[in-house]
């Protein structure tokens, strides 16, 4: 299907979609779909919860905000379940304005247009339908035609509460173009967009001077007057302030608190009692969400003076912090990159992991602890198992510093430092070392670092390299001891043999004499040390093992070399240990024999076929852990 297409085929179900009526037919409506008069709050947290819920140990993660934001899973719950969710229940909250507080690039704007543009998605389905009195520039609830009078009968009918009052303009056109027929008043179904200003309103604080009140509230339409003699005719009158147009959606406050005092003081009866001053008339009624967003130190600076005591007293505050784990800020990355011009250059695996983690570093706090450093409290707040530590200790950490990842290197100045870095490089790929190269020759030109924020994250990029040395000798090992893998096989297997004799207090016989002799203990603790495995708890390992050996062979399992994660991985450190000289003779020679040639071009193919390198990368990481063997 061609683009044409598409466009006429979403032009049909644009126009199916549509809907007008009478306020008798609207009624009609209601029955059958109640859910239709839900306020502005209900629709947004409806609209979340439509978009589905899991649980992942005790965590609420929401689809809603899934491949947008990371890392944020209990700022994002706290935000739905503490906000939205009791707002849309009617309860005071909704009358508080939704202020997000957080560090610059912190994913504040990105949640906001989330929401907006879910909310414009949201409104074309059958349960985020919304209906307006036809012709109105505000987009009024229909349900405010019917008169106060009768509010408490409809509710007992329907079940559906009013709120608001009939703005003057329509007061008027009911009047005088319906003879207060109610029931002949037309509605439409209406569709938000912020493009169209239907619902969706955002609002930019500018110079004070030259801005004027009237891009909130509204102005008179001079140009009228002469028609209809009076600046107090609704007609003369242009409501096409923001919060006119937001009205029955949200409304972004960007900035709010750089804003002057008097667009701050419209919020006072908005939040409070839904309806805002506009020219000469009575207060009109709106539904709207707003949210706004701020900085920490805007913030601070706020509630210091008095003076805002009433308008902070109306704002509840959402901190949104910096992303603290790893993983996540590595998905931020790779966003970043596939949504730039840049997608097609190879980055090598690990490159943005070890940029993530000295982002990272940046953000958290030191442990009070003295049994923990930063980088074991970095694994762990990732998920990763650290030997001693359990989910109680990351619980306890993370109740050490309530406003940990309020500060540090955001997002934005990686991306950059990482785009600097395929820029200069000339060849088409890009490997950790460049990165956190770049990252480090960007810190002198970071104009509000200072000198000794520049040590300590000149000391996060060491600990980062000194993580990288690891992953890349494990890289290179892993490739290397596949090409033995028949070796892996038998070590694993030698070792097998002589744990059963341990446990069993047995003896094994030797293959060539036929003697019996005792298990090699040697050979077992040369294994058992590669993964930390101490004398004391070496009887309870060896004894875990034969168990797992004994379950699988109740279960008609054969028990291999990839059974059982740690013991892989320590025969794979004991090979790797045997074979450091061939790696550092095949990686640092100039001139390799044909064996080493030939060992060179087998672990370099299985780099690229599987771990996901390319040959310029794979060759730089051969390199650089033969540098690093022959330190």
């Amino acid at each position: 299907m061609d683009i044409l297409k598409k466009i006429e085929k979403f032009r049909d179900e644009e126009e199916k979609l549509r809907w007008e009526g009478t306020f008798g037919d609207y009624l009609q409506l209601l029955k059958e779909k109640p859910l239709v008069a839900q306020s502005a709050h209900s629709r947004v947290y409806n609209m979340i919860k439509d978009a589905g819920v899991e649980v992942v140990n005790g965590q609420k993660k929401y689809s809603f905000f899934k491949g947008e934001l990371f890392g944020l899973e209990e700022p994002l719950e706290r935000l739905v379940e503490e906000y939205f969710h009791p707002a849309a229940k009617r309860l005071d909250v909704r009358k508080r304005i939704l202020l997000l507080m957080g560090p610059v690039s912190g994913g504040k704007s990105t949640l906001v247009t989330l929401l907006k543009r879910g909310l414009e998605k949201y409104s074309r389905t059958d349960r985020g339908a919304i209906y307006a009195i036809k012709g109105c520039p505000m987009h009024e609830d229909p349900l405010h035609l019917i008169p106060t009078h009768l509010r408490n009968d409809f509710f007992e009918e329907y079940g559906i509460r009013v709120e608001g009052n009939l703005s003057p303009l329509n007061m008027m056109r009911l009047e005088k173009d319906y003879h207060n027929r109610i029931e002949d008043m037309p509605v439409e179904r209406i569709f938000l967009s912020e493009d169209k200003r239907v619902g969706v309103g955002t609002f930019s604080p500018s110079d004070p001077k030259s801005q004027d009140i009237a891009d909130l509230t509204g102005s008179i339409d001079f140009s009228t007057i002469a028609t209809y003699g009076s600046e107090s005719d609704p007609r003369a009158y242009r409501f096409d302030g923001e919060l006119n147009k937001a009205n029955r959606g949200m409304m972004e406050f960007q900035e709010m608190l750089k804003c002057d005092e008097k667009f701050l003081w419209h919020l006072l009866s908005l939040t409070q009692e839904g309806n805002f001053k506009a020219g000469r008339f009575a207060l009109i009624s709106a539904d709207e969400l707003i949210v706004a967003h701020t900085n920490e130190t805007e913030y601070r600076s706020f509630i210091a003076n008095k003076k805002n005591e009433a308008l902070h007293s109306r704002i509840i505050v959402m901190p949104v912090p910096y992303n603290l784990k790893v993983s996540e800020e590595e998905k931020i990355y790779e966003k970043m990159i596939q949504d730039s011009d840049v997608a097609g250059v190879h980055i090598a695996p690990h490159t943005l992991r070890v940029a993530a983690m000295f982002t990272t570093l940046t953000r958290l706090k030191d442990p009070k602890k003295g049994d923990i450093d930063l980088v074991k409290k970095m694994r762990l707040y990732d998920g990763e198992n650290v030997e001693g530590f359990n989910s109680a200790d990351v619980d306890e950490l993370k109740k050490e510093y309530p406003d940990e990842g309020m500060g540090g290197i955001d997002p934005r100045y990686v991306i950059n430092r990482i785009s600097s870095t395929i820029i200069r490089k000339e060849t088409p790929s890009i490997n950790a070392l460049d990165v956190l190269r770049s990252l480090k020759e960007g810190l002198d030109q970071h104009a509000s670092i200072t000198t000794e924020l520049k040590e300590r994250y000149m000391n996060y990029i060491s600990l980062a390299r000194k993580e990288y040395d690891d992953i890349a000798k494990k890289e290179v090992q892993k490739a290397f001891v596949y090409s033995y893998e028949e070796s892996a096989k038998t070590l694993m297997n030698n070792y097998l043999d002589n744990v059963e004799a341990f446990c069993n207090k047995s003896k094994l016989r030797d293959v060539l004499t036929g003697e019996e002799i005792n298990p090699d203990e040697k050979l077992m603790r040369s294994i058992e040390e590669q993964i930390g495995i101490s004398e004391n708890a070496k009887k309870a390992f060896r004894e875990e093992i034969l168990i797992r050996i004994s379950a699988y062979a109740r279960k008609g399992k054969r028990f291999d070399y990839n059974s059982h994660d740690r013991l892989r991985e320590a025969i794979q450190k004991k090979l790797f240990a045997d074979l450091k000289d061939v790696v550092k003779i095949t990686t640092s020679s100039k001139t390799p024999d044909e064996t080493q040639l030939k060992k060179v071009n087998e672990v370099v193919a299985r780099l690229i076929d599987e771990h996901g390198y390319n040959s310029t990368s794979a060759n730089e990481l051969l390199r650089y852990v033969g540098s690093l063997l022959n330190r």
